[in-house]
Order: structure tokens, then C-alpha cells, then sequence
């Protein structure tokens, strides 16, 4: 099997091809510290980040994503290599060092901004910070994090985070502060007059009143999945509903947000969004163009819970999506950022592992899953770390192969599985 990972080094003005981001150089982040103040009514934050970095080659100058709309007012470093100067261009912040920063070097930058943080417009609408009719909510997947964050915006540029974020009197201010690493699309605030309600050993839930709905069930979905998936990867899951009504979820990671119109038969979309605490929030992207890992699963993990509960048999909810699919032009491999969140990618993705679990059989299928979660946990993944897994159950390497070629790199549709 291949084990090498396809991401490379990125070069100066290379970009990610999905979202178009220049790459920044020289650096990982390993912490995010934000400590925030956001006024409700003007829709104002005011905020200092403080970043611990660690070089990788020697750096006089770097840059971090942040949107224009938040103005830096200071750029301080630990070193005693102080910051000559900084500007903003182009969604990126620009910083220049006195002098050379060494290679192999851990420093702090402390970034203090403000202003009124916007959606930035995308090819998939309008992403990052969105103000709310009472509140705020960020929704950052893949690349809006930097609409009220200085960050190294790509999937596997993971840190640990701490937040704390301050709102006006009566409203709640949500983070998903966590010890473990994190990607930039997953970090972040929601703000909102809730009530914390708990749901079971290790969740909960922050809602407009008292009604919690399907949420209900979130803790018996987070047992059961446990038993399928391998221990819940993180320290607790919470789930955030706001008094909009928003279009879709969205999952943060150990948090996942909603609307008040998500709260009744909507149990499915709970089901997706808490799988994606394993797929895709501690199983993290190496790239974009691997998304059907995330979504697939998370898709598979709806069907599981149906069939689990006695609502509708796992082959009737394969067969149903299977009916519905339609022919694509694109790969699972490869989709674009066109197609990345086609419904097809996640019905799709699903079938592949409803494909994988008919060929080798559930033995050898979910234990698969789980030593693909645990040792790929808090890290990134691609398609062949699942396909290692595999072989590792004792499935056969050239049916593994065969199975992910079919239903993966290539076009057609094959026979249901």
C-alpha cells in the first residue's frame, strides 16, 4: 500500500487549489490564544490573538490569512528580533521581522484588531462570521476562519486553541477552547441568550429556551457510535441551536451548530454532524480533494443510526441513495471545488464503505473503522490510511484496492452493493 502523504512542502505562490488560498511559509502554529470582546448590537470585536509558532526554515518575513475588513492596530514578537513593520493586503497579513528569524525557532506573536467581521463571499456562498438576527455564528468550512481570526488557513495546519470571548449582558458567547489539535475551519464563536441544558455523561446542549428536541437522543447516538466508531475522540460534545433558522448544520469540533428549525425530525442531520467528531474534526484532511472521507462517512453514520433504531434497514437506505444517484462527470478522488460539496460526494462516499463492508463483511469491516480511527486519531488522514486499515483487519490488498477504484477514482457508477 502507499503511504506516502500527497501533500508536499508548498512553494512560494503556490495556492490550495480548492480555495485559492496562497500557502504561508516558514512556520506552524501549534496555539491559538484569543481573547475577545464582541458587542452584540454594532456587531464589534475587538480582539488580541496571541500565536505560538515554531519556524521551519529561516524567516525574515511571513504572512497569516485575516480579512480585510479587521484592522491590525499592533504586531509584537517574543524575540528579542522585534517586528519592523506590518501591513494588510490582499486577505493576508503581512509581517517583517528586524532581522532573520532563526530555523527551528518557537516564538509568540501577539496580534491586537477590531472591527466588524463579515461573511467573506465565496464560490459556496458567504462563509466565517455571520451575524444573526439576535447573536452571531461562524461557519468556517473550508476557508472563512480568517473572517474573525489571524490563522494559517488550510485542513492539515492543525494547533490547539484557547478562547475566551466576551459578549454583552444576557448573551453567551460558545468556543470550543481544546487540548486537542484542531484545524482553523473547525475553531469557533457562537453567540447567543442560551440555556445550558444537559443531555447526558459527556453532552449537552445550548438552546433559546427549553426545548431541546431530537437533541434529545444525542448522547444514546454518541453511545452507540462509540461501538462502532471507537471512543468519542474528544473531551465532551456540545450542540449550539440559534433562534434563526439557518439552511443546514454545521459541525465544529467536540460542537456542532443549529438552528431552531433543526430541532424536530431532524434526527438524521444530529446523527451526521456528531459523526463528524470522528470523520473529519479528529480524523482531519491532508487535503480538500479527500472530502468523501468526511462526508461519507458521516453520511454512513446517518443509516447506521436508522438502521440501529429500528427506523429503516442499512441495504433499504443504501438502495434508496443508490436510486437517486445521478451520473458525474467528476471522481470522489478529485471532485473540485465545483463539485467538493455535491450531494453526490457524500451519498456516494457512503455507498463506497457500504461497498467495502458487503465485499470483506462486518468483522472485518468495523474493525477496520475503528483501528482507522485510532490510529489515525487527532491527525490527518487520505484514503489510503483507510485502506491500510483494511489490510490490517485481514481483508486482501488487491480487493481493497479494486473496491476504492471503482467506486473512488473513477466516473462511472458500479452495481449497488
Amino acid at each position: 500500500m502507499n503511504n506516502l502523504r500527497l501533500r508536499t512542502t508548498p512553494i512560494p505562490g503556490t495556492r490550495d487549489r480548492y480555495t485559492g488560498v496562497e500557502f504561508n511559509l516558514g512556520f506552524h502554529v501549534t496555539h491559538y490564544d484569543l481573547d475577545a470582546d464582541y458587542r452584540v448590537v454594532p456587531n464589534r470585536l475587538d480582539a488580541t490573538a496571541t500565536l505560538t509558532l515554531t519556524t521551519w526554515r529561516e524567516m525574515r518575513t511571513m504572512s497569516l490569512d485575516l480579512a480585510p475588513g479587521l484592522a491590525v492596530r499592533r504586531v509584537e514578537s517574543s524575540l528579542r528580533i522585534g517586528v519592523k513593520r506590518f501591513k494588510q493586503s490582499g486577505g493576508k497579513l503581512h509581517i517583517t521581522f528586524a532581522e532573520p528569524v532563526p530555523v527551528d525557532t518557537e516564538f509568540q506573536l501577539t496580534i491586537r484588531y477590531g472591527g466588524v467581521p463579515r461573511p467573506r463571499r465565496t464560490a459556496w456562498g458567504e462563509l466565517g462570521w455571520e451575524e444573526l438576527n439576535n447573536g452571531a455564528l461562524t461557519a468556517n468550512q473550508p476557508n472563512g476562519a480568517p473572517t474573525w481570526l489571524p490563522c494559517d488557513d488550510t485542513p492539515d495546519e492543525k494547533a490547539t486553541y484557547t478562547f475566551n470571548v466576551r459578549a454583552d449582558r444576557g448573551y453567551v458567547a460558545v468556543t470550543n477552547t481544546t487540548a486537542r489539535p484542531m484545524a482553523t475551519y473547525l475553531a469557533t464563536v457562537q453567540v447567543g441568550q442560551f440555556q445550558r441544558i444537559a443531555l447526558g455523561r459527556n453532552t449537552l446542549a445550548w438552546v433559546p429556551g427549553t426545548d431541546v428536541g431530537d437533541l434529545a437522543k444525542q448522547q444514546a447516538m454518541l453511545d452507540y457510535f462509540e461501538t462502532v466508531f471507537g471512543p468519542y475522540p474528544f473531551e465532551d460534545y456540545q450542540a449550539v441551536v440559534h433562534e434563526d433558522s439557518l439552511e443546514i448544520p454545521l459541525e465544529a469540533q467536540g460542537l456542532s451548530i443549529f438552528g431552531v428549525n433543526h430541532l424536530h425530525h431532524h434526527e438524521r442531520l444530529i446523527a451526521h454532524e456528531l459523526a463528524h467528531q470522528w470523520f473529519g474534526n479528529s480524523l482531519g484532511l491532508a487535503q480538500w480533494e479527500d472530502i468523501w472521507l468526511n462526508e461519507g462517512f458521516a453520511c454512513y453514520a446517518e443509516w447506521l443510526w436508522a438502521d440501529f433504531a429500528g427506523q429503516t434497514p442499512i441495504d433499504a437506505s443504501v438502495r434508496a441513495h443508490y436510486d437517486q444517484l445521478t451520473p458525474m462527470r467528476f471522481t470522489l478522488a478529485d471532485p473540485g471545488p465545483r463539485n467538493m460539496f455535491d450531494d453526490r460526494v457524500y451519498k456516494r462516499g457512503a455507498i463506497t464503505l457500504h461497498a467495502l463492508r458487503r465485499t470483506f463483511g462486518d468483522t472485518t469491516f468495523f474493525t477496520a473503522v475503528r483501528d482507522y480511527t485510532a490510529t489515525n486519531a487527532h491527525g490527518v488522514v487520505e484514503p489510503f490510511d483507510l485502506a491500510n486499515a483494511f489490510t490490517r483487519a485481514g481483508a486482501d490488498a488487491a480487493t481493497v484496492d479494486a473496491v476504492l477504484d471503482a467506486w473512488v477514482r473513477r466516473p462511472e457508477l458500479p452495481d449497488c452493493p
